[in-house]
């Protein structure tokens, strides 16, 4: 394969494709779905929906984006030809950090509740993608994780669980 060929600095497409391969099981997943008649609005569908908008247009717009600017390949250094060379690396510390926090969250959920194991989670995250205010980070993650348990809660009649802040043990 030439190095002017049109997959040559391209391969960031598979992203897109991976994104559309989700937002197509989720279409599917949507379509295949039973509701009740009578459902009132916005109905188990809505959010989904929404994702689905969401997934197939961040989808054509990295397919357009990568299209019109390639990236750039590095070039052999001409001194060390055999060397290897690497465009990007893995962060683990980023990877163990919100893979970790993940866990936390889905292990103690129902013992912490929502709001505080969500917290636990989008801290976690946060420190992981590199943020170095963890007293700012706890705070806005506090903040976020009962708007979301409010929206959810109050809002779409859904219940997250509480945990022992209401006696849920």
């Amino acid at each position: 394969m030439s190095d002017t060929g049109f997959w040559h600095g391209r391969s960031g497409l598979v992203v897109p494709g991976l994104l559309a391969a989700w937002t197509t099981y989720l279409l599917v997943g949507v379509l295949t779905m039973e509701v009740p008649e009578g459902t009132d609005f916005p109905g188990p569908r809505f959010f989904p929906n929404i994702l689905i908008v969401a997934g197939y247009l961040l989808s054509a717009l990295l397919v357009l984006h990568y299209l019109r600017h390639p990236e750039p390949v590095d070039a052999e250094d001409p001194e060390q030809p055999d060397a290897p060379r690497w465009r990007t690396f893995t962060d683990w510390q980023a990877v163990a950090w919100c893979v970790g926090g993940f866990l936390v969250f889905a292990l103690t959920i129902e013992l912490l509740g929502w709001i505080i194991a969500a917290a636990v989670l989008f801290w976690c995250v946060a420190r992981g993608i590199g943020s170095t205010r963890p007293l700012f980070d706890a705070s806005l993650s506090l903040v976020v994780s009962a708007a979301v348990y409010l929206a959810f809660a109050q809002g779409l009649g859904l219940n997250l669980p509480a945990g022992f802040l209401v006696g849920g043990m």
